[in-house]
């Protein structure tokens, strides 16, 4: 079921107040969003319920094993079992055919030809998110770092939460889980300010990255018939476009999720105002990267084992990422791309504040935020080539054709899906957009909203609500899919 979909306009108004209606009792309550949240995830195929309850089952009587066991080797034996069910599952689902076809590719390369059939497995949607999610609860248990739960109907609630279930953020449950052990009371203003970030969240999908997805594919999915300006323009619409659908999905389901009483973590930060990638990745899918940060440097060495071994342990949590994020060899080079400079920043830092000193290039300055900024987000748009690209071939294709401008007789408007009403349309909206993340991060714009007058707040409700019926791209299910809905 999606967000911006007629089923979803239809069931979350009756979950809400349903939900408002069997929220006096606790176990009443978490036995509702558990039963929602399974018919929420059913929607797209029933028969993938099963990982998610047999993946929280298993880690329900592990974390209470856990916290009972006092045995170095059963705890370890313990947690092994979890990882082995948790990433068992995430690997036979969304790795085994990828594995297959790399080892008949490695054997390509010195002529042997294998004959190994791919299996015909289908991705269930949003296991990445889930998996990691549920692994944090027994990883945290073993460490010492929580305490198990008793409660079996809030843990299921949990893990299958269905704001966040298919494309997270990704919670921690020393953050999360608590928070299905505390009954709330009706908050209108809480109410509100959820329903604003929905709708904001549907503005950036709807309205901007969905129509930039008309673009995109146009010139992604038929590399051979564009050329530089077109995969120029292409490019960074696709920045724009993945931001404004995933962060915009993290938006509805943070509002949803405020709607009901429950707080889930910030995942965005303005991310394309970062002046370093180091910046970048402190912003962007903010619940990925520190659970990277936690459960994978940190268990790696972190910075203990000396410069060199810091900078292994960094390109290896991004050359992971970029697995994690899909399988084929376009997302293991967006996430090298992305190690590498990581580990370049952190390698040249004292050499590179000495020469911008020399050259009186400073970030806090107005000239020196516009280089970072603007060399930042080049980096950043080279590295979503790869991500975007259907394959390796088409991603250094992409790259060579940046740079041969032989547009010809095309307009990079109405021959690339876009009439140009619609591409100066979401040029607008992308600067609006930007404008009201700088307001926001000096002034407070919900505060700002719910100060004004009853006639200008219901004004800016009601065009709000216009704004985003009138210019909301409804196309295509693939088209309206949110993009991190594959991983």
């Amino acid at each position: 079921m999606l967000f911006n979909s007629l089923d979803f306009a239809v069931f979350f108004p009756i979950v809400f107040l349903l939900y408002w209606v069997f929220s006096k009792k606790l176990t009443q309550r978490n036995m509702f969003i558990l039963i929602v949240s399974y018919i929420f995830y059913g929607w797209w195929d029933w028969k993938f319920l099963s990982l998610i309850i047999i993946s929280s089952f298993v880690d329900f009587y592990i974390g209470k094993r856990l916290g009972a066991e006092e045995n170095v080797k059963k705890r370890k034996y313990l947690l092994y079992v979890s990882l082995l069910v948790n990433l068992g599952f995430l690997i036979y689902f969304k790795y085994f055919n990828f594995f297959i076809e790399s080892f008949v590719d490695a054997f390509s390369l010195f002529g042997q030809e294998l004959q190994i059939n791919t299996l015909n497995i289908i991705l269930p949607v949003g296991i990445s998110f889930y998996t990691f999610q549920t692994l944090s609860y027994t990883v945290d248990i073993y460490k010492g770092k929580m305490k198990p739960t008793n409660d079996i109907v809030s843990f299921f609630a949990f893990v299958s939460f269905f704001p966040q279930l298919v494309a997270g953020p990704i919670e921690r449950a020393s953050h999360l889980l608590p928070q299905f052990n505390k009954l709330y009371k009706f908050n209108y203003q809480q109410v509100k300010s959820g329903l604003l970030l929905m709708l904001w969240g549907l503005f950036k999908k709807m309205v901007i990255a969905d129509r930039l997805a008309i673009f995109v594919n146009e010139t992604y999915n038929n590399v051979g018939d564009y050329y530089g300006m077109e995969f120029i323009i292409a490019t960074v619409f696709f920045a724009f476009q993945i931001y404004c659908d995933f962060s915009g999905y993290s938006d509805i389901a943070i509002g949803i999720a405020r709607t009901m009483g429950f707080d889930l973590m910030k995942n965005f930060d303005s991310p394309y105002f970062s002046k370093s990638i180091t910046e970048f990745w402190r912003r962007w899918h903010i619940s990925l990267s520190t659970w990277f940060r936690d459960y994978v440097y940190i268990p790696l060495g972190g910075s203990r084992g000396g410069k060199y071994r810091t900078y292994l342990n960094l390109f290896l949590v991004f050359f992971i990422s970029g697995i994690w994020h899909g399988a084929a060899m376009t997302f293991v080079i967006w996430g090298a791309i992305h190690g590498i400079i990581i580990v370049l920043e952190k390698a040249t830092q004292d050499l590179r504040k000495r020469t911008f000193a020399k050259i009186h290039l400073n970030k806090k300055t107005f000239f020196g935020n516009i280089f970072f900024t603007l060399t930042t987000f080049t980096i950043v748009c080279i590295a979503w080539i790869f991500f975007r690209a259907n394959s390796l071939k088409d991603g250094f294709a992409i790259i060579k054709k940046i740079f041969t401008f032989n547009t010809g007789d095309k307009s990079v408007y109405s021959e690339i899906g876009l009439d140009a009403p619609n591409f100066i349309a979401v040029l607008i909206f992308i600067v609006l957009m930007l404008l009201f993340e700088m307001t926001h991060k000096r002034y407070n714009m919900v505060k700002f909203i719910n100060n004004l007058p009853l006639l200008g707040r219901w004004s800016f409700y009601v065009v709000s609500a216009i704004v985003l019926i009138v210019f909301g791209v409804y196309g295509s299910h693939n088209q309206s899919q949110f993009i991190y809905f594959q991983f």
